[in-house]
């Protein structure tokens, strides 16, 4: 073939390779043009999504499932109350007299009778006293024996009238005189027998020891508002509990009333109780009445200034729903609750709280009690937003 038909034929394969480069080109930018597209959809779309926000709601009125709780009155069973574990008896022992401790001869934890030594103190002064007491008890006690003899000389003598009545009635002055020192001094030596008692530390009842502070050659000062108890003793068998009671609820006291109270260390026990004793009196500071439980103690589970839940059998004395903490909404106008209703969108209105109890709060106005109210709300929430309600169970 010759050079001139070999050229147009070149010419002609360049034309397709350059017409196939163009449509190549305007696929790929086709392509990259539908793919912007639907990725801007999709961004659109999840920027839509992301906008309702989606939130646990729980149902009130309805029995508790799961670990959600919100009940309406006392539908948990009885009214929970923090309380304050204290011994039967309970006694500080401190020194009656000064002087150094010699022994102690308990320690905290051990158990003591009554009139059991505690610790024994050593009183020199005291005893230097004591002898002198004595000593001078013994020299008024000779001084009214003689004017006790003079005397009834000088009345035999007044009876011969061989002296006269006034020196009778001299001696008998004497003597009694005489005498009214006597019994002074016979009284200041037991004073100071019933001080030099003290030196020994006796327990005043059967109990436990609950702290010590007596040291070997420790100085004790009796009479010092500051100074600490060298032993503190406690009557651990039976346990008085006081408890705090709200005023709307305290119509339902009364004595012979059995509760239950529970402990942090013993998690999944639960102690009886029973109601001993109310003050009658609402406290103005707090508004609410000290009522007194009692408890046994056998095995010492409970423990001296513990801190217990007592449930009480009784109401609220409100018509309260609780709802879990987290529903509430603080804002400046006062507390509030959003619920949500079928559709999604969401109501904020403002209640009125009771008793807080920790993990739940009680709402005194506000609800109706058949709302879906929001478990966690967002800050910002308002009426009429839009939410979606994520399935499964509210969180507790």
């Amino acid at each position: 073939m010759s050079d001139e038909q070999q050229k147009p034929a070149q010419g002609a394969n360049l034309k397709y390779v350059g017409i196939g480069a163009a449509v190549i080109a305007l696929a790929v930018v086709a392509f990259g043009v539908a793919t912007r597209s639907i990725a801007d959809a999709d961004l659109a779309q999840t920027a839509a999504d992301a906008a309702i926000p989606t939130v646990a709601v729980l149902q009130l009125g309805a029995p508790p499932t799961g670990d959600a709780k919100a009940n309406a009155g006392t539908a948990d069973g009885g009214l929970v109350l923090p309380g304050n574990v204290q011994a039967y008896n309970a006694a500080p022992i401190f020194a009656r007299t000064n002087g150094y401790v010699r022994r102690w001869l308990v320690d905290i934890g051990d158990s003591v009778k009554a009139g059991q030594t505690l610790a024994i103190l050593d009183a020199p002064e005291l005893d230097q006293q004591l002898a002198q007491a004595r000593a001078a008890y013994q020299s008024a006690l000779a001084e009214q024996k003689l004017a006790q003899s003079t005397s009834a000389r000088w009345s035999a003598m007044l009876a011969k009238d061989a002296v006269s009545k006034q020196e009778a009635d001299e001696k008998a002055g004497d003597f009694a005189a005489k005498s009214a020192v006597t019994n002074a001094e016979a009284a200041n030596v037991k004073r100071l027998v019933a001080l030099q008692g003290f030196t020994r530390l006796t327990a005043p009842f059967a109990g436990v020891v609950t702290s010590r502070s007596a040291q070997i050659g420790a100085l004790v000062v009796s009479g010092n508002a500051a100074a600490q108890p060298l032993f503190t003793i406690a009557d651990v068998k039976r346990m008085r509990i006081y408890v705090r009671v709200p005023q709307g609820a305290s119509s339902e006291i009364r004595p012979g009333l059995g509760a239950t109270m529970t402990l942090p260390e013993y998690p999944g026990r639960r102690f009886q109780a029973v109601l001993t004793r109310s003050a009658s009196a609402v406290d103005t500071q707090s508004g609410t009445v000290l009522i007194e439980l009692q408890a046994a103690n056998p095995d010492r589970a409970l423990k001296p200034g513990a801190f217990a839940q007592v449930t009480l059998p009784i109401g609220s004395g409100t018509n309260a729903l609780r709802v879990p903490s987290s529903a509430i909404l603080f804002r400046e106008e006062g507390p509030a609750i959003g619920y949500v209703d079928p559709k999604g969108k969401v109501t904020v209105v403002p209640v009125g709280l009771g008793r807080d109890e920790g993990q739940t709060v009680e709402v005194t106005s506000g609800l109706k009690g058949n709302e879906r109210v929001i478990v966690t709300p967002p800050d910002a929430l308002a009426t009429g937003d839009v939410v979606r309600v994520e399935s499964g169970r509210a969180p507790k």
